[in-house]
């Protein structure tokens, strides 16, 4: 099979916001204790959190993490987690019907994300409560003001403010599974109050509404429409979930989940687009798809989890070969729409659906997923060009046409280097690739990374690791093996 790639250095896509290479952390199953948290085990610092974690999150360059949820958020009491841990509340944790100890809250988790290189993304509850909550809470994490909040950070340890710069207002708002679930008009009017109250707290800081928390929603569009109608003129970002899956066993219906990707964010930025019309706005509002990744094994485990327990395993998705070629191919989309896509959250990051996985006193290790978010995030920062492709193409189930190569191309002006990631979707075949770039001079390929492993199905555990990512030779005219995650550098000099 062959294929063709077109570059030109002056078709630009946009400059990548490095935020696209975030994940998320939420107070739910062993994402927290027993993940990044365990005071008992060997690895833990002096804050209780554990340094192989850490080490292995430092590999990934994560730029933000949200925080503290997810479905947690809807009914959490932020207060619940500062101050004095011997006098923290244990309580019942309703969206996951477990026991949530408060011993990790905001207090902990700024520190924990100095440790991790990365900066927080702090959502607010807006499912049990709403702007008085909020903007006490960041008066507590911003403020250097001589008053109540700002002075009770002091008292808990913390003299310099944790400058915490972007906001998300509530979380999947638009579900009935959500705590205190809201129409579209109940949201964009909360949403519209926190907005204005946390901007008028602390003006520097950025905001994200909910948008559709599937594109599948019956709700979606409109819900979009009803609450930017409201929230537009407060807000930066409008935020996208979706989570993917395979239960139909069919493997090349599964890879063109990129495409599905691809159609959710064009249609998302065009309703953003149209109320800036509406409302004859100067102001673009982006996007935050701040929870993206393969979830189907472990969906509404927690139905049939045994209650009111700490930190249960829940959500524990083993990932295999073909998840980590889809996951690839989501961070390719993700590259292809940076010039609307500012942020994204890889979700989680920790134990549940996640690239990182410990045993509780044991050991941490890595699964498939992590490495081609690993090579993204190192190397897929710059400005993305905008490619010509040309290849063969088959059908998905929904009648569209998907070709066998899809693949991003980043131009990283500080390392002096091209970076193109390509995967070929095919089952059968290896691909021939014809690369042609106009722009640069002296452009020398210098690295092939490849992903690959003939089992479709093969998963990673402590003790074995199938999949790994393996070195070829830097060529001009690369082949891609069939079924296969690439990334081909070259390092350039300017004309």
């Amino acid at each position: 099979m062959k294929a063709t790639l077109k570059i030109n250095k002056n078709q630009i896509i946009d400059k990548i916001d490095n935020r696209i290479y975030g994940s998320f952390i939420e107070h739910l199953g062993r994402a927290v204790y027993g993940g990044i948290y365990e005071p008992t085990h060997n690895e833990a610092d002096e804050y209780g959190f554990r340094k192989d974690v850490l080490k292995l999150i430092k590999e990934l360059n994560v730029p933000i993490v949200r925080y503290p949820g997810g479905n947690f958020v809807s009914g959490y009491n932020w207060e619940d987690g500062i101050g004095d841990k011997s006098k923290r509340p244990s309580k019942m944790e309703l969206a996951w019907l477990s026991v949530e100890t408060n011993q990790v809250g905001i207090d902990e988790f700024q520190e924990w994300a100095k440790r991790a290189n990365t900066e927080v993304m702090m959502a607010v509850n807006l499912g049990t409560r709403g702007p008085d909550e909020a903007r006490n809470c960041i008066e507590y994490c911003n403020s250097e003001t001589n008053t109540y909040y700002a002075n009770l950070r002091r008292k808990n340890g913390f003299e310099k403010p944790f400058n915490i710069k972007l906001w998300c207002l509530g979380n999947e708002m638009d579900g009935d599974w959500q705590i205190c679930h809201k129409t579209a008009e109940e949201y964009g009017r909360i949403a519209t109050e926190t907005a204005k109250v946390l901007k008028w707290v602390d003006p520097s800081i950025e905001l994200v509404a909910c948008g559709s928390s599937d594109p599948n929603m019956p709700t979606f569009g409109e819900w979009e429409r009803t609450v930017l109608d409201h929230t537009y003129d407060y807000v930066d970002y409008l935020s996208l979930h979706c989570y993917y899956g395979n239960k139909a066993n069919d493997t090349l219906n599964f890879l063109a989940r990129a495409e599905d990707m691809d159609k959710f964010i064009k249609t998302t930025a065009a309703i953003c687009d149209e109320i800036k019309a509406k409302k004859n706005s100067d102001k673009t509002v982006n996007l935050s798809f701040d929870e993206w990744n393969i979830w189907y094994r472990t969906k509404d485990e927690e139905k049939t989890a045994p209650r009111w327990k700490i930190a249960p395993p829940l959500l524990e998705e083993i990932f295999n070969f073909e998840d980590a070629l889809l996951v690839g191919g989501m961070l390719m989309t993700l590259q292809n729409n940076c010039d609307r896509v500012k942020i994204a959250c890889l979700a989680q990051l920790v134990n549940v659906i996640a690239p990182i996985m410990t045993e509780d006193n044991g050991d941490a290790w890595v699964q498939t997923i992590f490495y081609p978010f690993m090579y993204a995030s190192l190397y897929g920062r710059g400005t993305t060009l905008k490619a010509t492709v040309e290849s063969e193409k088959y059908t998905s189930s929904e009648g569209w046409q998907v070709p066998y190569l899809i693949t991003s191309v980043v131009d990283n002006k500080e390392r002096g280097e091209l970076v193109i990631f390509a995967e070929n979707r095919s089952l059968d075949n290896e691909m021939s690739l014809d690369v042609s770039i106009n722009g640069y001079d002296n452009l020398i390929p210098i690295e092939h990374i490849q992903l690959y492993c003939d089992d479709l199905k093969s998963i990673n555990t402590k003790d074995k690791a199938p999949v790994i990512p393996t070195n070829q030779k830097p060529s001009n005219t690369p082949t891609l093996k069939k079924h296969s995650w690439n990334m081909l550098r070259y390092k350039y000099g300017e004309r």
